[in-house]
């Protein structure tokens, strides 16, 4: 049957026939009279014989026309058939994808630099300054494209100051419009990228808001330049929720988790007074496991249960591969500061206030993680906030399949 199945049109219409068949009659077996019942139900059987017997097309196409005559008079016709079934394909579809997204993959676009180099975030350059930069055309513009690269430039249409800047407008994940208010005149922007962490931090649409309090009343002139921004878009990728169903999570690996993992008390002390939201992801390195005891040395590395980590940990390898001669920076592999290093290196005031000193010992409570970000300078992490709720982390990073860069792919330790 399976050959006859694939050489044959014929044979798969008939297939196809009698499922659909088959398909109406269980679905109103209960709203049909039992004749009809009876009659559709002998049909099928008929047909199924038909089917058994090997019997030729011309009488394959016969007994496809009487049970088509049968189920035309005994079931009840289904009204907008076209668009049932493909109400029924749409929402089947979408359900697998759910599936897809629940249990195996789920895309996740990095909002922040804390995992420079590793992994990249949002972040926009001011070219306000820069006369001298050309927008890229052509073949370097498609090239910029594929590498999450975009442009932002408003020129003022009338003399006037800003006005007001209206809210983004979104449709799903994805930026629609947004608009200025310059001399009377709207400067409309149609489907603008993510402007980077500040609108993370709840100042959206940062650049133009800061443009319009910070200047109330600089007038701008027709064909001035409002804003001139290049974007990189931050690394999307697939989170995968299959393998810690499996085992539980390693030191090493990165993770996606849920920010409701932070004791609430916790959050709401950070960053006074707005806090860490308790309803989004952070994704950063796993590096202490419950029981275990952590401090930070002033050589910027983690000590666990009194054992030094260095390049020769799994996964560790870039996150401790620094010249201990160069100072740690921004969105380089720096190993992990500690506040006496950030103090010393004039960074970020209170970048670690749980590990004031190399001294300091922290012991994790059992069914909790800590985890920092590889950009040890830029990064609000378990130095700053402590322990995360071990059911909070939902995957680790898997997949990077946008932009087109070299951590395209997968292997992005």
């Amino acid at each position: 049957m399976i050959l006859r199945w694939l050489l044959s049109t014929t044979v798969r219409n008939a297939v196809a026939m009698r499922k659909q068949v088959h398909r109406f009659l269980c679905a109103q077996r209960d709203v049909i009279s039992p004749v009809a019942l009876q009659l559709v139900s002998g049909a099928l059987l008929d047909f199924q014989k038909t089917l058994d017997a090997r019997v030729n097309k011309a009488a394959l196409k016969k007994d496809m026309a009487k049970l088509e005559a049968v189920a035309n008079k005994w079931l009840k016709p289904y009204p907008h058939a076209t668009m049932r079934e493909n109400v029924e394909v749409l929402l089947v579809a979408l359900a697998v994808a759910m599936a897809i997204r629940t249990f195996f993959l789920q895309p996740f676009k990095i909002p922040t630099g804390s995992m420079q180099p590793t992994l990249f975030g949002v972040n926009s350059k001011d070219l306000m300054g820069d006369k001298d930069f050309q927008i890229p055309t052509g073949l370097e513009r498609v090239k910029e494209w594929f590498e999450g690269i975009s442009y932002v430039h408003v020129v003022a249409q009338a003399d006037g100051r800003i006005v007001s800047v209206s809210p983004m407008r979104k449709f799903l994940i994805f930026n629609i419009k947004q608009s200025l208010m310059i001399g009377g005149v709207e400067h409309t922007m149609w489907f603008p990228p993510d402007y980077g962490e500040s609108q993370i931090l709840g100042m959206d649409p940062f650049i133009f808001r800061s443009r319009l309090f910070e200047h109330p009343d600089h007038v701008y002139h027709k064909g001035e330049d409002v804003v001139n921004l290049r974007v990189s878009s931050g690394d999307h990728l697939f989170v995968d929720r299959l393998t810690y169903n499996f085992r539980k999570p390693a030191r090493g690996d990165i993770i996606v988790f849920e920010t409701a993992g932070i004791p609430k008390a916790v959050r709401e002390s950070v960053d006074p007074p707005n806090g860490i939201p308790g309803d989004e992801f952070y994704i950063k390195r796993l590096v202490v496991l419950p029981n275990e005891r952590v401090s930070i040395g002033d050589d910027r590395h983690l000590v666990i249960n009194g054992q030094r980590l260095d390049a020769s940990t799994p996964h560790f390898a870039n996150v401790y591969g620094f010249n201990p001669d160069d100072p740690p920076q921004v969105s380089r592999f720096s190993g992990h500061v500690n506040g006496t290093v950030a103090r010393e290196f004039h960074l970020y005031p209170n970048l670690a206030p749980l590990f004031p000193v190399a001294q300091t010992v922290f012991t994790n409570a059992p069914d909790t993680y800590m985890a920092m970000g590889d950009n040890t300078c830029n990064s609000s992490d378990s130095r700053t906030w402590g322990t995360l709720a071990a059911s909070s982390v939902i995957g680790k990073a898997f997949f990077v399949y946008w932009p087109i860069t070299k951590r395209f792919g997968i292997g992005n330790e």
